[in-house]
């Protein structure tokens, strides 16, 4: 019985250290080859130990400043779709946790089967009606693109939070007069807010690294980071990689804060419905 829970550990162990290796492997090789000379970046065999240099960082700079443009852009687009992602989110889980309604449920279940289309097979027909509005090229259109494809996931989070918070608290709150906003601002909102918490990292690590509608639907002004990036990869001069290295580690550096800071409520949000719902 020792030797099988000896091996049983071993085992589990081991798959643990594969998945890391796999997830983290590729990470590691873009952080230390941004701090790398560029003609250490592909010397065979790799070079685990050398000296750092902003050599790259400084190459960034001087060849690509677009790139720290389409940062700012980044930060608009995703604090902007955060906010309506959550407002958007919070209001449909409320009313698909607490309303027993055929309709309401067709409509939540319609909102997933949407969310689970590739992005492009929606972006094909929005490209006319986009450009008729005007809209290209801006800040708006990536929010409200954004916005729309998690608004569905978030509701259905919202919504295994929301589920668990006992309707007595509603009730009371209403027999002692409470309005609805009331209710939803003073008694629901504190309760769902570690689902919130969760949802604002599941949209900020989205829309921070999307690609395929920036790409399609932004040109010079609204280019965000990840475009910027694409752009470094296809030059006529040749990939700086070094540079590329440098962009993607700036890039990478305030998500996995984020993530890092927050990600027990990420966990919840991982987990929300799987005991209730």
């Amino acid at each position: 019985m020792h030797d099988l829970r000896l091996s049983t550990r071993l085992i589990r162990a081991a798959g643990i250290l594969a998945v890391l290796t796999w997830s983290l492997a590729p990470i590691l090789l873009v952080v230390t080859s941004a701090f790398k000379e560029p003609r250490q970046i592909f010397e065979v065999p790799f070079q685990a130990f050398f000296i750092p240099t902003a050599e790259n960082f400084e190459t960034l700079v001087r060849l690509n400043p677009e790139f720290f443009s389409g940062l700012r852009n980044s930060v608009i687009v995703t604090v902007f779709t955060v906010l309506l992602t959550l407002c958007a989110s919070f209001g449909a889980g409320y009313v698909y946790a607490r309303t027993k309604e055929t309709a309401y449920k067709v409509s939540a279940v319609f909102m997933l089967v949407v969310r689970m289309l590739p992005p492009i097979v929606v972006t094909v027909p929005l490209f006319p009606v986009i450009n008729w509005l005007e809209l290209n090229d801006s800040h708006l259109i990536l929010i409200l693109l954004y916005a729309a494809f998690y608004v569905s996931l978030g509701a259905w989070m919202m919504r295994s939070f929301v589920a668990q918070i006992p309707i007595e608290l509603e009730e009371a709150a209403a027999i002692d007069g409470a309005t609805l906003w009331q209710i939803l601002r003073l008694v629901v909102l504190p309760l769902a807010a570690q689902g919130l918490v969760a949802l604002t990292l599941f949209v900020v690590v989205f829309a921070w690294n999307e690609y395929v509608f920036a790409m399609i639907f932004t040109m010079n002004n609204a280019r965000t980071a990840p475009v910027v990036i694409g752009e470094m990869l296809s030059t006529a001069e040749g990939v700086q990689w070094g540079a590329v290295f440098a962009a993607a580690t700036i890039q990478l550096v305030p998500v996995v804060l984020i993530v890092l800071a927050l990600q027990r409520f990420l966990i919840a949000g991982l987990t929300a419905g799987a005991v209730k719902s």
